[in-house]
């Protein structure tokens, strides 16, 4: 790389560091292409980016940051899988990581919150945001059909009760 193309990167780096709802860090080496392809396509599709990333110039991007805690796992062949949903890069990164044990998870972070390799596999079992929008849509329409429900009861039970004495008058 040239130093100019060091510095986009390094610039590009800064600001996916700023921006990203999470980052995580994990090491790749003995993954094969097909497989890493595979795995980028995956996170494309869920609203996430991987990147390999140079751990000198990701420590250079990493200052100044919120992330900046999570220096020391620039080490050996790393790679960063990021999104701006906090829980999408985590979610995925450890799906494939359970078929492929070459990808071993190191860390990452969501916000100023620096995590370690069980706190992204604890971040990865949270719903996604758009699981925890329809829940709550859920729980607010839930209320108003059981209400529904109560103001229509008391009708209905009076006319049971008028058309029992119907038939009990059509019976006599």
């Amino acid at each position: 790389m040239e130093r100019a193309e060091k510095r986009e990167f390094v610039t590009e780096l800064n600001e996916v560091f700023k921006a990203s709802g999470s980052v995580v860090v994990a090491h790749y080496a003995g993954v094969t292409v097909a497989q890493m392809n595979d795995f980028r396509s995956k996170m494309r599709a869920a609203g996430g980016t991987v990147k390999v990333a140079k751990n000198r110039l990701a420590k250079i991007a990493l200052q100044g940051t919120e992330s900046e805690g999570m220096t020391d796992l620039f080490k050996g062949q790393t790679l960063i899988a990021y999104s701006a949903d906090p829980i999408t890069a985590p979610k995925v990164v450890m799906e494939f990581a359970k078929t492929n044990d070459k990808l071993v998870v190191l860390g990452g972070t969501m916000g100023s919150t620096t995590l370690n390799a069980e706190g992204v596999k604890s971040l990865a079992t949270l719903p996604s945001l758009d699981e925890l929008r329809a829940k709550l849509l859920g729980l607010l329409q839930a209320p108003a059909t059981k209400v529904a429900g109560v103001v229509q009861a008391p009708a209905s039970q009076l006319a049971r009760v008028f058309a029992a004495y119907a038939k009990k008058d059509e019976a006599a």
